[in-house]
């Protein structure tokens, strides 16, 4: 994924601005259950049987079956970028997806069956593309009981390449079960529309203790004497911050947590927002507060995803 350096300000700003904005909402489609894109016909597939844009549980959905989940809430999910049917740390969305499922729903499907789910929903599909993952009840939403949940998948465009260089603004909000990554949470389009319609980029996340805590889809990190610090708070821990904080130990960077404020920003040496789209964004500003842009922090953190192997679903 290339990421370009920052861009003055002025009207290449507002440029790019829209241009971030545009990726941003792209790619944020894929929260919604609307289909994104049909994956082309495999090699040797039957004629005139076209994949799915939608499977369910290993197998293409029908419309009536789709529209069984259109509007499921209770439900939870990973996105997973692709390439050439290979993906980074496998076992971070297997590990994501299994403990939301024995939160929500009390029982998990199995890894293997779940990767049996994405290779057929990967066959015959374009080089790269984004893999939604998504489990939700067969009894729907409003239920009390607790079967075995289904897995729904889709393949979306891949991931956009982003400008460092990002204007956030911040807003006081907390997730509800903010370990899980939840489908359903109008709170993250909520607030990146706010903050677009105020001039900014994205948004950061304040806690009631008025702790940064994350962006809207993104988990944050900074810089200071050479160290990688991360908010201290409840957040979701992203697939990428995951392999970014093991591979950093075994690049030897220090890293720790520690709560960060609004006041203190302007003390770090770099910051970045990262999630799927990317180990590392630069943020050059949060509210009024400039931040260094920190060639070598944004270095660090792609180097550490870098090591990150490719292996097969």
């Amino acid at each position: 994924m290339t990421i370009m350096s920052p861009e003055p300000d002025g009207a290449s700003n507002v440029v790019r601005r829209r241009s971030v904005l545009g990726s941003i909402a792209a790619l944020s489609a894929l929260a919604c259950i609307t289909p994104i894109v049909a994956a082309p016909k495999a090699a040797g597939a039957q004629a005139g049987g076209p994949l799915s844009k939608f499977f369910v549980d290993g197998k293409p959905a029908s419309p009536d079956t789709v529209e069984r989940f259109a509007f499921a809430g209770y439900a939870h999910f990973t996105n997973i970028q692709v390439r050439h049917g290979r993906v980074k740390g496998i076992d971070t969305h297997l590990d994501r997806l299994r403990d939301a499922s024995e939160k929500l729903f009390g029982r998990a499907n199995s890894d293997e069956e779940v990767r049996s789910y994405m290779r057929a929903t990967l066959r015959g599909s374009e080089p790269a593309v984004t893999l939604r993952v998504t489990a939700c009840s067969p009894d729907g939403d409003y239920t009390t009981t607790h079967p075995k949940p289904i897995i729904v998948t889709r393949l979306g465009p891949p991931a956009p390449a982003l400008s460092n260089g990002l204007a956030m603004t911040t807003y006081e909000y907390e997730r509800f079960l903010p370990e899980l990554k939840l489908v359903g949470d109008p709170a993250k389009t909520y607030y990146l529309r706010k903050a677009a319609d105020e001039g900014y980029d994205d948004a950061v996340l304040v806690d009631h203790f008025g702790r940064l805590v994350c962006g809207t889809i993104w988990n944050l990190a900074f810089w200071k004497d050479d160290s990688v610090i991360w908010p201290e708070g409840d957040i979701l821990l992203g697939t990428t911050m995951r392999m970014v904080r093991r591979q950093l130990r075994t690049l030897g960077v220090p890293q720790r947590v520690e709560p960060v404020h609004l006041i203190d920003v302007g003390r770090y040496d770099g910051a970045v927002v990262m999630n799927s789209w990317s180990p590392g964004v630069a943020i050059r500003a949060i509210g009024d507060t400039p931040i260094s842009y920190s060639p070598e922090f944004v270095d660090v953190l792609h180097r550490a995803f870098a090591r990150e192997e490719w292996a097969m679903v």
